[in-house]
């Protein structure tokens, strides 16, 4: 085989990915900006592609604003994708980390295995967990949306779940809520093409979740938010979903224990 080709292929696969819906595409973002120090509220998420993917951080810091009012939020995204169990050992990811008093760490890219025969560890997740207590953060677990026609959005949460029973973390229903999203709201397409990834619906529907987890407000309180890709119709059909969600599966149910309120 020509060695252009074979260069070509070891590209291909280095950038695929391992373990169901955590695999990313191959160009991760560039490096946010250091974080600030000034705003009231702020937000460390530390991920893959479906953490960046339409500008989901964006999202959440919006939702947060709107919840509390009167507080300034900001939402920084952790340079480079990898899965929690690469981020535990890495020094930048720490570094970052240990950096500011962040009030929330989100945490998503727990590996799973795609056909449900392996397991991965999850000493890496647990790790950050605790890293993010003992800076005073809120940890919350990411469990990823069920890909397009698998039914695996218990194999996913139970996942999550058992990294919060070894550390406490607040596990939001995100998969769940996709699920009732697919039932309730069949016109609305939350998968991106490849059937893994979202379309800015889906992620907006996850955000909804994740700030629920992190304020306790109901998503069905929340105004629409602009610059999302989303227009204010869909977004207020998302919003009676993600609320019905929080109401049959507690945001908190890792976290039971962490005070709710700004």
């Amino acid at each position: 085989m020509p060695r252009v080709l074979l260069a070509s292929l070891a590209l291909v696969l280095a950038a695929c990915g391992s373990g169901g819906g955590s695999s990313s595409p191959a160009s991760p973002p560039p490096p946010p900006p250091p974080a600030g120090t000034k705003a009231d509220v702020q937000i460390l998420m530390m991920g893959n592609s479906h953490t960046s993917a339409n500008g989901l951080p964006n999202m959440v810091a919006a939702l947060v604003r709107a919840a509390w009012p009167g507080r300034t939020v900001e939402a920084v995204e952790a340079p480079t994708w990898m899965f929690l169990q690469q981020r535990a050992s890495d020094p930048a990811s720490l570094a970052l980390l240990r950096s500011t008093p962040w009030r929330f760490v989100v945490l998503q890219a727990q590996e799973y295995s795609s056909s449900g025969l392996f397991d991965y560890p999850i000493d890496g997740a647990v790790a950050l967990v605790r890293e993010s207590r003992a800076v005073g953060a809120l940890p919350i677990l990411f469990p990823e949306w069920p890909r397009a026609e698998i039914p695996e959005t218990q194999r996913i949460y139970d996942l999550h779940l058992s990294i919060a029973r070894v550390a406490p973390a607040c596990v939001p229903p995100i998969p769940q809520a996709w699920d009732l999203a697919r039932v309730r709201l069949p016109d609305i397409e939350l998968h991106a093409p490849d059937g893994n990834h979202a379309r800015a619906p889906g992620s907006l529907l996850a955000a909804m979740v994740i700030t629920a987890t992190m304020t306790g407000v109901s998503p069905g309180l929340f105004p629409a938010i602009e610059g999302v890709g989303v227009d204010a119709g869909v977004q207020a059909r998302l919003r009676s979903v993600a609320a019905e969600t929080v109401t049959v599966y507690a945001p908190r149910t890792g976290c039971p224990g962490d005070a709710v309120g700004p």
